[in-house]
């Protein structure tokens, strides 16, 4: 019988995290999802052309998508787990926009703070599998 190790650990989670992340991503580039999703974007981030909130959306899943896979390549687990550390708070402002519109957008509008608690959580559980 062995003892699974801290390395054994990481690598679980990192398995586990890039389930997550790439099956959030995927989900970006089903049209409700990206509709809502851009919908979360606050209007004063909203631009037209290349960075418009649809693009954005489209853009964050391959960042997902592209930072679950990176978690699984040993030499790309640590770029890709900072990447997706960054990407949490850059994503962040859609989401408290969404919490403080609960009325338009339902049951995506998770309240702030239970928001905020989860995404440093997940944010943590990255730390920990790439450190």
């Amino acid at each position: 019988m062995s003892i699974m190790t801290f390395h054994d650990f990481q690598f679980a989670l990192r398995i586990l995290l890039a389930v997550v992340f790439v099956g959030a991503g995927i989900t970006h580039f089903r049209p409700a999802v990206q509709l809502t999703m851009a919908a979360m974007i606050p209007p004063q981030l909203r631009v037209a052309g290349l960075a418009s909130p649809q693009n954005l959306v489209v853009f964050t899943g391959f960042c997902e998508i592209a930072g679950g896979l990176g978690l699984l390549v040993p030499a790309t687990a640590w770029l890709a787990g900072i990447a997706l550390i960054v990407f949490l708070a850059a994503v962040f402002p859609a989401n408290a926009y969404a919490a403080a519109h609960k009325k338009r957008f339902g049951w995506v509008a998770i309240p702030f703070w239970p928001r905020l608690i989860a995404q440093l959580v997940l944010m943590a559980l990255i730390a920990l599998a790439i450190l």
